[in-house]
């Protein structure tokens, strides 16, 4: 949804990347304003011709922090949620996803007309039976800590990638093998022609395929990364870190941009900040508002959607809404009781009326639409062939269901975001009316980032587990049965929380990763459709956007929707 970029400050100068002064603190300040009262004497006595950046070198070598960082760029931003797990590949989270495209970069992008596009590759060959592609990198990729990119972190960091994206398990069926050709060009090997790889590669959302380290990329991908280096265009700084109060993000100054112009995950990556904080503690929708129109932040994530019709009418701030919305969805946990019987998660998906959950969350007509599909409603595969349980439902057909299903009583653990402002009424509406059909249901109360970390386990409910949670998908995400990550019906190895198994789904996604023509693609995605609602693999519950706030000294801001980024702005 976002993108930013700020230009550089005055005439005083960019302070150095690696530190938040730029030079050797421990004076007080009246020293400080002493010392540069003197440098300004001298060189005026001098009769030299005195700048504001010769001013600005003079105070540096003075030791004088408090005025270089005084003339930092700084984005303040308040993200929509709260960050505390930092490994993109290990959650799809995208408070996850988009601090990873802060700090690291892609092979490929996917631009505003959703065209997959160059990124970190310079050129690439495919041959012509389509079983092997080769790619070269661009010229002057380095880490942040000053190793070059090369074949070897490539290959390490999509391996580790193929194994949790629902996408990147699709590629790597294909597979034979990866390999290195020199230190800037590695080749993929296919066992069969893959006809989504420039997709795969360059997809924009979770779990994008960030490029890191080999050393990093060789962790477990079901374990957590412990260090965090990227060659993207902003540094991470670890050491102000604090989950709940702050993020922080330096301009990587040695990133090299690509000529083109920035346009949605592709592009120009230029940095026109010295430094974007995420301002982690500010949870609260009106409190957020208030600071944006104050100037006391620059970018309000997500508007609150009972404050939208009053935020439009600050002169102060602009809203906008992006191109691209999202789907919200209900995840039912294929593994425990009661769940783990089709029968009784399609009476759930059968009491699930999208109209009382669009009402209730998002409530402002001109942002939501109801959509049977569980792919995004006006893509090639939106349709609502197959849906009839949930499109044509009634509360009396829920209640026919359970009965019919054996359900016995077993509560139902829905867990509940108590500070995401987009989705934490939707547990609510999915309560009422899971009770209303006949089920028992414990609706349990926590912040987003727990929730994300406990969606995680797979213990059962009463030992620490979850029966459902409610989330929100971007539309890239969901628009084809090989990316939508709901749809893995591998059991216990699908790479998303829920763990759905059904052989005939799985059978129906190979013959569509074989699908050549367009009909034929079509066709087996209304049978993927039909088949995921029978066996009710989660629950679409409709479309929405989500508006984003901005002070209007702040231009460049991407609103494609494909993720939240911050490069491309420009705070005058």
């Amino acid at each position: 949804m976002l993108n930013n970029t700020n230009t550089d400050g005055g005439g005083f100068g960019a302070p150095p990347a690696a530190s938040d002064t730029g030079c050797a603190g421990g004076q007080n300040r009246s020293a400080q304003r002493s010392r540069l009262s003197q440098a300004g004497g001298w060189l005026k006595g001098k009769a030299a011709v005195v700048s504001m950046a010769g001013l600005a070198l003079a105070a540096c070598a003075l030791t004088l922090p408090a005025v270089v960082k005084a003339q930092e760029k700084v984005l303040n931003v308040v993200p929509h949620s709260n960050l505390a797990i930092l490994d993109p590949i290990w959650t799809t989270a995208y408070m996850s996803r988009n601090h990873g495209y802060m700090i690291y970069d892609t092979l490929f992008g996917t631009d505003a007309k959703n065209e997959v596009k160059p990124q970190m590759v310079e050129t690439w060959l495919v041959s012509a039976d389509r079983k092997v592609w080769e790619f070269k990198l661009r010229d002057g990729l380095e880490f942040h800590d000053g190793n070059p990119v090369t074949s070897e972190d490539v290959i390490a960091s999509l391996n580790r990638w193929g194994k949790r994206d629902a996408m990147g398990v699709a590629m790597y069926s294909f597979v034979d093998r990866l390999e290195t050709i020199s230190v800037n060009r590695f080749r993929i090997v296919f066992k069969e022609p893959c006809g989504f790889v420039l997709e795969a590669l360059g997809k924009p959302s979770s779990n994008v395929p960030f490029i890191m380290p080999k050393r990093i990329a060789d962790t477990d991908p079901f374990k957590q990364i412990a260090e965090h280096i990227g060659s993207g265009p902003y540094t991470f700084k670890a050491d102000e870190f604090k989950p709940g109060d702050k993020a922080v993000y330096l301009k990587f100054r040695n990133y090299k941009p690509r000529p083109e112009p920035a346009s949605g995950t592709a592009g120009s990556k230029e940095v026109f900040v010295d430094r974007v904080v995420w301002n982690l503690a500010l949870r609260d929708g009106q409190a957020g508002l208030s600071a944006l129109i104050k100037g006391e932040v620059d970018i309000l994530e997500q508007v609150a959607f009972d404050l939208y019709e009053s935020a439009t009418k600050e002169s102060a701030i602009s809203v906008l809404k992006p191109t691209i919305g999202l789907q919200y969805m209900c995840r039912f946990n294929h593994l425990h009781p009661p769940f783990n019987k089709p029968e009784v998660r399609r009476a759930a998906l059968a009491s699930f009326s999208q109209e009382a959950f669009l009402r209730a969350q998002v409530g402002v007509k001109e942002l939501y639409k109801p959509c049977p599909s569980m792919f995004t409603c006006g893509t090639p595969y939106g349709s609502a062939i197959g849906t009839d349980v949930q499109s044509k439902s009634n509360m009396k057909l829920a209640q026919e269901l359970l009965k019919k299903s054996g359900y016995d009583g077993t509560p139902v653990v829905v867990m509940k975001p108590t500070d995401l402002m987009s989705i934490t009424k939707l547990p609510d509406v999915a309560a009422q009316l899971m009770r209303q059909a006949g089920f028992k249901v414990d609706l349990q109360a926590m912040d987003w980032q727990t929730l994300v970390s406990r969606r995680a386990k797979k213990d059962a409910p009463a030992q620490g587990g979850w029966n459902m949670f409610c989330t929100a998908w971007v539309s890239p995400d969901i628009w084809s049965p090989i990316n939508n990550a709901a749809l893995d019906s591998r059991g216990e190895k699908s790479g998303w929380f829920g763990w759905g198994e059904d052989a005939k789904l799985e059978e129906l996604r190979a013959q569509f990763l074989r699908a050549t023509d367009d009909e034929g693609k079509k066709k087996l995605a209304e049978q993927i459709q039909s088949r995921a609602f029978e066996v009710a693999t989660h629950a679409p519950v409709g479309e929405f956007v989500q508006p984003v706030g901005l002070r209007k000294n702040i231009t460049g801001l991407n609103v494609s929707g494909l993720a939240n980024i911050y490069w491309g702005i420009r705070k005058d």
